[in-house]
């Protein structure tokens, strides 16, 4: 037997490297990281989820105006009614000079939209150009926005991905409990829409006698109270500032006990908010925090509130008030999304997958070893020996990377259990073919694994560009086949050829030209 060297000392610390870093995924242990079972084999939330991007278009309209409102206070404009629509917004001022100065500035400043002026008016419209951009960006920003809400919720792995041209795709593993998933399903669809609006104190006593229309003639909008509907308030249907200009949230609890919600405003809207309350204080006014069009609490702002921090309460348990939080963190969903398909995955169903996929990887392994031991003889069980350690290094690094498991991607193991040992049968086949011509042994080896490195890299480079293409641009189980085929690939490049190449280097001085059969399969060589 010869002295170790440094590919055989390479592969023994990569195979126990994949032993012990596979250890909590095969037995599925608490402890250590280990590999996430997808939502095919541990069950869980299936969803197609749409979108109301009209929505969005009435949103980004609303927050249009509150721009518009904003820039002309700068200027010293004052702004004496306005009238919100779907797409385009329309603003009163005192007289014609007022207009036309509120126009020749607008018209500057709000270039993506189209600003016209009539008398005492100034309308603001959304070009259709805008308002496509408007719903394609609101449909992008809800999977952007599912997806940090769910991960910050601490699931493993979810899937969100956009289906089609305007569906939403989400499934989340281990979803099992009607709570959990109920739980799951508020909180992808609450579309945390954050406002901070100034109650019409001139007119707030007639709330209960005002219709809708009379509301709105005065620029106003009539809100409920999230914990009773019969109060109502009366606001000002341009919010002084939304959630867009939030930057973080987080659930605390009050000096009483409760649970309650604080946020914080980016520079701009502490800016806003400080001239409002400012401005407010003399009067003791009121502001509304407006949550999805529900008004949470509506204080007396008795001075300057600087600093662009405020506090949302509501009754809320601990659990809701977390939520909210995620939500408001994660960003508004600019539309109302819902459910247009919702299934259940059991996890009988996916014990069911688990168990025929298991049933292929280890019939397939068992069918190959055999194979390659019984058809290349010793060379056989050193290739089949780093089969093993292939296997070992793929369940190891999918656990460090927390990589979820699917049926596609068990399908890409029991791949790359071919694929793996092909490198050896090219090199196993070139090394018979010179100990056919007499090289020798030593020979044989070394020409072997040189006369056939070139088409085993071009192989796996091709089949890796593949992956890497499958990986990035395909979703779910796209992705996951395209997971394993890729580590499976570079692993073997480990085992198959370093780690081979070092055990026959290593065992060279064993192999004896009349023992060519025992080693290598191969007859009538002397």
């Amino acid at each position: 037997m010869g002295k170790l060297n440094y590919r055989v000392v390479i592969f023994i610390l990569a195979l126990i490297f994949g032993v012990v870093f596979s250890i909590p995924s095969l037995v599925q242990s608490n402890s250590g990281k280990k590999i996430t079972l997808g939502l095919d084999l541990q069950g869980g939330l299936h969803m197609l989820l749409g979108i109301k991007s009209e929505e969005a278009v009435k949103s980004y309209t609303k927050s249009l105006a509150s721009t518009a409102k904003f820039i002309l206070d700068k200027k010293d404009i004052t702004i004496i009614d306005s009238n919100l629509k779907d797409n385009s917004v329309e603003l009163t001022f005192a007289d014609n000079e007022d207009a036309k100065s509120a126009y020749e500035v607008l018209k500057k400043e709000l270039v993506n939209a189209n600003v016209t002026n009539s008398a005492t008016t100034v309308k603001i419209e959304l070009t259709p150009k805008e308002i496509a951009k408007v719903k394609q960006k609101a449909i992008n920003q809800a999977v952007e926005t599912i997806r940090n809400r769910l991960n910050q919720f601490g699931l493993a792995e979810p899937l969100v991905a956009k289906q089609g041209k305007d569906k939403i795709l989400v499934e989340v593993p281990g979803i099992k409990s009607a709570k959990d998933e109920q739980r799951i399903r508020d909180l992808i669809a609450k579309q945390a829409h954050l406002q901070l609006m100034a109650v019409d104190e001139d007119r707030a006593d007639r709330v209960y006698t005002m219709s809708k229309e009379e509301a709105k003639k005065y620029g106003d909008v009539i809100l409920e109270d999230v914990k009773n509907p019969k109060i109502k308030y009366l606001v000002r249907q341009i919010p002084i500032l939304d959630g867009s200009m939030l930057t973080d949230s987080k659930a605390i609890y009050d000096k009483n006990g409760q649970p309650i919600i604080t946020f914080v405003l980016n520079g701009e809207g502490a800016k806003i908010f400080g001239k409002f309350t400012e401005k407010a204080a003399p009067t003791r006014a009121r502001l509304a925090i407006v949550l999805d069009n529900k008004v949470y609490s509506a204080p007396h702002i008795n001075e300057r509130i600087g600093g662009g921090r405020g506090q949302i309460s509501g009754g809320f348990t601990i659990n809701e008030a977390n939520d909210v939080a995620i939500a408001l963190r994660s960003g508004a969903l600019l539309a109302p999304v819902y459910v247009e398909e919702k299934r259940s995955v059991g996890p009988s169903l996916g014990a069911d997958s688990i168990k025929a996929s298991s049933i292929a990887l280890v019939g397939g392994f068992i069918l190959v070893v055999l194979f390659m031991a019984l058809y290349y003889g010793m060379a056989g069980v050193i290739a089949d020996v780093a089969l093993v350690g292939n296997l070992f290094l793929i369940i190891a690094i999918m656990s460090l990377f927390g990589a979820t498991l699917t049926l596609p991607g068990m399908a890409g193991i029991v791949l790359t259990v071919g694929m793996a040992v092909d490198a050896n049968v090219i090199i196993n086949e070139r090394i018979r073919e010179l100990l056919r011509e007499g090289k020798s042994v030593a020979k044989a080896i070394e020409d072997g694994y040189s006369n056939a490195f070139t088409a085993i890299w071009d192989a796996n480079v091709t089949t890796l560009i593949a992956s890497t293409l499958l990986f990035f641009y395909g979703t779910g189980p796209i992705k996951g086949f395209a997971v394993t085929m890729t580590i499976g690939i570079l692993a073997s490049m480990l085992t198959a050829i370093l780690g081979t190449h070092g055990i026959y280097q290593m065992v060279l001085p064993k192999i004896k030209k009349d023992k060519l059969n025992f080693w290598f399969g191969i007859k009538g060589v002397k």
